[in-house]
């Protein structure tokens, strides 16, 4: 991995990009401009987060079936899947910065129409318009934190970009309950809050150096393509059973824990939804943070492990009603979804060229969102004939069995194991 060059705040570096609307030769390509990307990446992964503890409300008002919410949810994935394997490589070529913001726009208008929103077709455009916005801007940014880091922190960005998602989604979920509950105007303040701070991110992001040099080939980056760098895939191999079990519990909760939280515990509270989600993904944030410095290999392991109890005690705690039982539970899972995620990707960028940094990043997610949204679709349209719980069980067992298999595969192949313990072995060597 290449080392940034500097740790210091803010340097003077010449501007030679035609037609940018910086015009200073200022911008901030150390410290400064690191913390504006993580903040922009976490703002608009925070703003998928926040249509969560409104299915309830639209679900009540509208009255939709469990099917119409989950597609909501669903459509998010799709559009963020499509855009990740179109521009998903293109920040390589033309830089971070315009990626960005053209995913910022995208986002701002999202929200427009979805605190404007009067019946499900515009709920499903605005939540569309939502999942290219996040499949633009991750790729892109994620990079940018690898390109901007400091040199006395290499690993820092790699640990960002695994805990940062975990971190918004907690964010827009308990923002989002907390305004529903007690904003008055549930179904928008919301969302013209997230307006403000992606439009307030998009004017920092306007400030930062772009150290990736543009290359030819941006017109051609942008047919539909997986980009995995040669060096990185059988690394990539080794850890993706990883990455989908812990995606796939994720959607479970984005899609359907507020209305768990509502139907099965009768809570009849938004900020309770909100919490369920923050249950898992909070947890796994702190997780992803709290092993940053350990054994990526054995932090995957534990992470897989957890990925299997947490949700089997889920089931049980939904199965007796118990409200305290099921959050204690998530935190479980929690665990898993953070550790199982944030050491499989460590692993990757360990042996990821600077070069192909954001068309690998934008393949994680790709993989990542489509083990997040195909089940929650499957499950809504069970829901119905199968009723909650039930689903929420065989939900649960699908996720421990991606991680049992991903779980085997570490101490069966001893393939998987030598390129896992090599990058491992990188990453703390650089």
């Amino acid at each position: 991995m290449t080392k940034a060059r500097s740790v210091s705040s803010v340097r003077a570096i010449p501007t030679t990009t035609t037609g940018d609307a910086v015009t200073s030769s200022r911008r901030w390509a150390g410290t400064g401009g690191f913390v504006v990307v993580a903040l922009a990446l976490l703002v608009i992964i925070a703003q998928a987060g926040a249509p969560s503890p409104l299915y309830p409300v639209y679900q009540a008002e509208w009255n939709l079936q469990p099917i119409v919410v989950t597609s909501i949810f669903a459509v998010y994935v799709v559009g963020l899947l499509v855009t990740l394997i179109t521009v998903g490589s293109l920040s390589d070529h033309i830089g971070r910065r315009p990626v960005f913001l053209a995913a910022a726009v995208i986002a701002v208008v999202a929200l427009i129409v979805f605190a404007t929103a009067t019946n499900v077709t515009e709920l499903i455009i605005a939540r569309a318009l939502q999942g290219a916005s996040v499949g633009a801007a991750t790729g892109a940014l994620g990079a940018a934190l690898i390109d901007l880091q400091p040199a006395a922190r290499p690993r820092l960005a790699a640990v960002l970009n695994g805990v940062i998602p975990p971190i918004a989604l907690t964010v827009g979920a308990v923002s989002s309950g907390f305004l529903v509950q007690f904003a008055p105007d549930p179904t928008s303040t919301v969302f013209l809050v997230f307006g403000i701070l992606i439009l307030a991110a998009g004017v920092l992001v306007l400030f930062i150096a772009e150290k990736n040099e543009r290359r030819p080939g941006a017109i051609r980056s942008l047919s539909p393509t997986v980009s995995i760098p040669r060096e990185a895939r059988r690394v990539f191999s080794a850890v993706v059973g990883c990455m989908i079990s812990s995606w796939a519990l994720g959607g479970l909760y984005l899609a359907l824990g507020p209305t768990i939280v509502v139907s099965v515990l009768h809570l009849h509270s938004h900020v309770a939804g909100g919490l369920a989600v923050a249950a898992l993904t909070g947890a796994g944030a702190i997780t992803g943070l709290a092993i940053q410095k350990t054994d990526a290999l054995k932090s995957m392991i534990v992470g897989a492990v957890a990925l299997i109890v947490g949700p089997a005690l889920t089931v049980v705690a939904l199965e007796m009603g118990s409200t305290w039982g099921f959050f204690a539970s998530s935190l479980i899972a929690g665990i898993g979804f953070g550790a199982a995620f944030q050491s499989a990707l460590r692993l990757l960028l360990a042996v990821a060229p600077a070069e192909g940094r954001a068309g690998l990043l934008s393949t994680v997610y790709l993989v990542s969102y489509a083990a997040f949204g195909l089940p929650s679709i499957i499950a809504g349209l069970l829901v119905p004939s199968l009723g909650l719980i039930t689903v929420v069980l065989w939900y649960a067992i699908l996720v421990a069995v991606l991680a049992v298999i991903a779980l085997v595969l570490q101490f069966v192949l001893r393939r998987t194991r030598s390129v896992e313990k090599a990058a491992d072995r990188r990453e703390f060597a650089l």
